[in-house]
């Protein structure tokens, strides 16, 4: 049976923890977003709503910005009890009068994983940018080792961070930049983190985390200045070698699909398009002028 009427919504507190976990294991309408952080990190962080009937929660919604100017969804999950538009619809309505009240213009962003939740968020007017393809490097020999960019590699230590930053922020557009924290825990989750300076100057970096069968690059970026002259692809094949001497059989990326030269860096090294695509939806949020 469906439950439609007499829910509530209120904040998530750490008392709810078990109780969304439950949510987020039991159920089977879930969004989660691919994150450094898992989804109940963020209770406490505003906005992370649950709807709740008698004591029960039904539905949660949780959509922190970080950085500032981004709130990505970071969970959406639905009890099979519930009309799971009618969850979506009334935790967004709260959603997004708590986002515009905090007087910060920002985007709302998803990529949605599941096709449910692809209608829920068509609906609720958010528009398609662009989609996310998915690259495998599989076993086979090393590719041409890079050319000789003056350029020297070291790993990354902590007080790279800010600078790592800085080069993240000229790198990438609003939605994909990456805050401080986020950097950190990436940093502290990885298993290969490179930089590469020139002159004594950071201008790019990587970050590489394992998995069961061998890696995932999961950010690299060097200056836009800088960009043309080799280093992306010295960060790429250093990488690819540490992770071979490691004894990886597959390393995984993944990048904007309109990407022309990130996609040119990494079919230059040997990755193939797996075929799986995740489509990226957004919203300007707008504060509330009152």
């Amino acid at each position: 049976m469906l439950i439609k009427t007499r829910s509530s919504i209120r904040k998530a507190t750490t008392n709810d923890l078990q109780k969304l976990a439950n949510l987020i294991h039991f159920e089977a309408h879930i969004h989660r977003h691919l994150d450094y952080r898992p989804p109940l990190d963020w209770v406490g962080e505003e906005p992370f709503l649950v709807l709740e009937q008698n004591d029960s929660i039904i539905a949660a919604l949780a959509c922190p910005p970080d950085p500032p100017q981004v709130a990505w969804i970071r969970l959406f999950a639905a009890a099979s009890r519930v009309q799971t538009s009618h969850a979506w619809e009334t935790l967004w309505a709260e959603a997004a009068a708590n986002l515009q009240a905090a007087r910060q213009p920002c985007w709302l962003a998803a990529i949605p994983m599941q096709k449910w939740f692809e209608d829920l968020l068509v609906k609720s007017s958010l528009e398609y940018t662009h989609s996310i393809t998915m690259l495998n490097w599989d076993s086979q020999p090393l590719p041409e080792p890079p050319a000789d960019t003056g350029c020297n590699l070291r790993p990354m230590t902590f007080d790279d961070l800010p600078e790592v930053q800085r080069v993240d922020q000229a790198s990438f557009s609003p939605i994909w930049q990456n805050s401080r924290p986020c950097l950190e825990l990436a940093f502290r989750q990885a298993s290969i983190a490179t930089v590469i300076e020139k002159d004594g100057r950071l201008v790019g970096y990587q970050i590489s985390s394992a998995t069961p069968i061998g890696g995932h690059l999961a950010r690299l970026a060097v200056r836009p200045e800088q960009r043309g002259h080799g280093i992306g692809y010295q960060l790429l094949h250093d990488l690819l070698t540490q992770f071979i001497r490691r004894g990886a059989q597959t390393i995984t990326v993944n990048t904007q699909k309109d990407n022309i030269a990130s996609l040119a860096l990494y079919e230059r090294a040997g990755f193939e398009f797996t075929g799986e695509e995740y489509p990226v939806f957004k919203m300007d949020i707008s504060p509330d002028p009152r």
